[in-house]
């Protein structure tokens, strides 16, 4: 039976009522393809828009997403996150490669926050360059690690 539907098959919050509250971490990654005319912009690791500096306003998006997921998200449970980080790196392929890691004791996971912070993240660097060009791909999301809960995940 899948967690999230109750012995009616309708939508159902998972109870957590008789999980151990343990430490969990979750980061997820989002990767992003940018057009030269984009790339053009980037100086000291940074992009610059007519919207002002694009990774700083996309890790600051990323965060406040991360910490709505609960209200985002039908079936998550609210938490109230002990941490959360948000990278943007360039990567040798000239991809930009965005990283959230999001960390709580809790009784419940945290990986659709960091799974939502990265997204987020990714969709706010395209808001502020799509006025350079609309050939901008958001090629992947995907978790890359979790701890804490009934299985530990490590992406190989």
């Amino acid at each position: 039976m899948l967690s999230h539907l109750d012995s009616q098959n309708n939508p159902a919050m998972v109870d957590v009522s008789e999980k151990q509250v343990t430490y969990r971490t979750a980061t997820a990654q989002s990767v992003m393809v940018l057009p030269a005319e984009v790339l053009q912009h980037l100086a000291d690791g940074e992009l610059q828009s007519k919207k002002g500096s694009v990774f700083q306003t996309a890790i600051v998006a990323g965060i406040m997403a991360a910490k709505k997921t609960g209200e985002l998200i039908p079936l998550c449970h609210p938490l109230g996150m002990d941490n959360c980080k948000i990278t943007i790196e360039l990567s040798e392929n000239n991809e930009v490669v965005i990283e959230c890691t999001a960390t709580i004791t809790a009784k419940t996971g945290i990986e659709m926050e960091a799974l939502v912070g990265a997204s987020i993240a990714a969709l706010t660097v395209y808001d502020m360059c799509k006025a350079m060009s609309h050939d901008i791909v958001i090629k992947e999301t995907k978790l890359i690690a979790k701890t804490g809960g009934k299985r530990d995940f490590k992406r190989s």
